[in-house]
């Protein structure tokens, strides 16, 4: 691979496409790696700019100077990384396990470079009192990010901080691209039709199209959600559930070279180490203190608040459960955490007469996307116009113009909606380009939401269950937030927020999922245009808290499990299965399955940026069932909450404080009441 810069190179020239946004359409694998080099050379000459500069430090000179360099290189990171999530090839991978270290090595000489830190701190103890609103974030932001990056670190501490940083990064990397690879290598082949009775038409449809793209025959399932939950929902052949199952629930466990076990050792105790560096006990000590929780007490008090307000519940529902598959399959029988979707599914439909696939037809996809921008357009004015002459990464991927309700440009919105080879699991919002001002002109972002959904097949479009519209619901109110930015400053705006803060726009979104007057604004049967039937809707409304201690339990435990890696002030050398097992028992419903281990593909708490911070999840839900009771006690289509909820909390970014932004749109600070409510744990 080349690494020349005489050769041209697309991120060296500016951008002459739409809102200057990427040209993907000409950006070759080969680019990068010149392209980041020529980055990481343009910001040192920046910072040395800066600490050269012969007039004393001030915030203008140095801080502020400081903020805005970098723009290349973060012009082709942002690139580089989000396409290594989305859209990549064995050559990216390898191509990140080199770069990754560079890149960490870069930053470590930004925020250990002494003199640069000597006039922050100069500027740090000479202007903070007399700087006010976002200048003064800026500032607090920036000094407090080199402490907590090392800068007061001396000799021996410092060279084994930028060790430790560096090699975490390779670890991440390789963390993730195992599971990648560990997902992408499981491909079940079913010949016989018999072993897939109970799978609905839409699901078997999807494994015959899988099977005929890897050339085989009859039908196939990978661990891919759209192919996974299906067959583990609807499958009355429990082997073959529980074949898959295993299969999923041991990824990146096995014998071979995509196991994670010994990286997930080395990354816990890297950032104890880190954390230990900084004179913080433990790695979370660290990292809650720049969150609402603010430590470790904080965020147990809200997990053990709902471990004793919804385990009773959860029990209940267990035995629900486990009542309806002893009925059906004998006294003697034992559920098992392969027989909890099964079975959940039954129950749900002998309550509620309702299963996910007679609602699929209601939300296709074409349709759900309507409804939900034409959901923004109620709320807050703004209009989405797709623009085919911006360039694209894939095929599957639109590009949208987005207008403010005064016309303006707001952003651009890219949207990438079904699973491939080449991207990761999960659903995510990030962004190509963040928002800030410069000179009298706003930058306007470039947001991109990407998902999993289910694909079209050669006879059906694109058609979605319920969780799906949620979930495009979680990752648009994200890109929401993204889109909205109206800061002075890129490191602060937009979805630049607290960890435990970041989850509100989006979680809030998902209210609408079961709101009738939402609903009936796009969901139309695909054939027939008829409207989403009330008795419908209001199945969906009554079957909204089946089992949600079940849900709220397991969400706990995911809290608890990442709490316990990062509460640990000692090496850790023991078995990752057992300590997993010992770490989330008191939330588990469910029997537990030896072979089985989360920790080695939880990319939210070991590459993702949820370490010592899932929590959050829970935490945001808090926020968002009392935030959205404004919407319910107002009109869901509210302009008014909407606009002070734009204003208060979407376009603020991280310029104040969250908990200053949600009590000056809420009036108050937020209680578990309205969630115990929404739930039905508390009446």
């Amino acid at each position: 691979m080349t690494t020349t810069l005489l050769s041209w190179n697309p991120f060296l020239e500016e951008y002459t496409t739409p809102y200057q946004t990427p040209p993907f359409d000409k950006i070759k694998t080969e680019h990068y790696e010149p392209a980041i080099l020529e980055g990481m050379k343009q910001q040192d000459a920046e910072i040395e700019a800066i600490i050269s500069n012969p007039e004393p430090p001030t915030f203008q000179n140095t801080v502020v100077t400081l903020e805005r360099s970098g723009e290349l290189l973060d012009r082709v990171v942002e690139v580089f990384f989000n396409l290594l999530e989305a859209e990549a090839n064995d050559e990216m991978h390898e191509l990140a396990q080199k770069l990754s270290p560079l890149l960490s090595e870069h930053s470590n000489r930004i925020s250990l470079n002494e003199s640069l830190f000597s006039r922050i701190k100069s500027v740090y103890n000479h202007e903070y009192s007399s700087l006010t609103g976002e200048d003064k974030m800026l500032l607090q932001k920036t000094y407090d990010g080199f402490v907590r990056n090392g800068a007061n670190l001396v000799g021996e501490a410092r060279d084994k901080y930028k060790a430790l940083s560096t090699e975490l990064s390779q670890l991440t990397v390789r963390f993730a691209q195992n599971h990648l690879k560990e997902t992408n290598r499981f491909l079940k082949v079913v010949t016989d039709s018999s072993l897939l009775e109970g799978l609905p038409e839409s699901a078997l449809e999807a494994a015959a199209q899988t099977a005929k793209e890897k050339g085989v025959e009859g039908w196939a399932f990978t661990l891919h959600a759209p192919s996974y939950i299906p067959l583990m929902t609807y499958c009355a052949n429990r082997e073959l559930r529980k074949e898959v199952y295993m299969a999923y629930q041991t990824q990146c466990s096995h014998d071979n070279e995509y196991n994670n076990e010994e990286i997930v050792k080395r990354i816990v105790n890297i950032r104890m180490e880190i954390a230990q560096l900084m004179d913080y006990k433990t790695y979370a000590d660290y990292v809650l203190q720049k969150r609402m929780a603010e430590n470790s007490g904080n965020v147990y008090k809200l997990l053990n608040q709902l471990l004793e307000a919804y385990t009773p519940a959860a029990l209940k529902e267990r035995e629900e459960v486990q009542a309806l598959a002893s009925r059906t399959e004998g006294v003697d029988f034992d559920l098992m955490p392969w027989d909890w979707a099964y079975y959940s599914e039954k129950l749900k439909n002998e309550k509620y007469n309702l299963n996910a696939e007679i609602l699929r037809p209601y939300f296709e996809l074409s349709k759900v996307k309507e409804g939900i921008f034409g959901l923004a357009t109620r709320l807050y004015g703004i209009t989405f116009k797709e623009n085919k002459h911006i360039p694209v990464y894939h095929p599957d991927v639109d590009a949208y113009e987005v207008f403010d309700k005064d016309g303006c440009f707001l952003a651009v919105l890219y949207t990438d909606f079904h699973p491939r080879e080449t991207k990761q699991s999960g659903a995510w919002m990030t962004s190509f380009k963040g928002q800030w001002k410069e000179n009298g002109t706003d930058n306007r972002p470039h947001v991109t939401i990407t998902m999993n959904f289910t694909k079209p097949t050669a006879s059906k479009p694109a058609l979605l269950t319920l969780d799906e519209v949620e979930t495009f619901l979680h990752e648009f109110g994200h890109s929401l937030h993204g889109m909205f930015a109206d800061g002075t400053y890129a490191s602060m705006s937009g979805t630049s927020v607290y960890r435990d803060f970041v989850e509100l726009p989006s979680q809030i979104m998902e209210n609408f999922a079961i709101e009738k007057e939402f609903l009936h604004t796009f969901a139309r049967h695909y054939q027939t245009g008829e409207l989403l039937p009330d008795e419908y809707i209001e199945r969906i409304v009554d079957a909204s808290n089946f089992n949600a201690a079940y849900a709220c339990l397991r969400q706990v435990s995911f809290g608890l499990l990442d709490m316990a890696w990062y509460s640990r002030d000692m090496e850790f050398t023991g078995d990752v299965k057992q300590y997993e097992k010992e770490s989330w028992k008191k939330a588990q419903v469910l029997p537990p399955v030896e072979e089985a281990c989360m920790s080695v593909q939880f990319s939210h708490i070991m590459d993702g940026g949820y370490s010592a911070g899932y929590y959050s999840y829970k935490w945001a839900e808090v926020l968002d069932a009392d935030a959205f009771s404004v919407f319910k006690e107002k009109g869901i289509f509210n302009t008014e909450v909407a606009e002070s909820f734009r204003k208060n909390i979407l376009s603020k970014g991280g310029t104040e404080h969250p908990m200053t932004l949600y009590k000056r749109f809420r009036g108050q600070e937020p209680t578990i009441d309205a969630l115990l409510k929404r739930n039905g744990i508390k009446k």
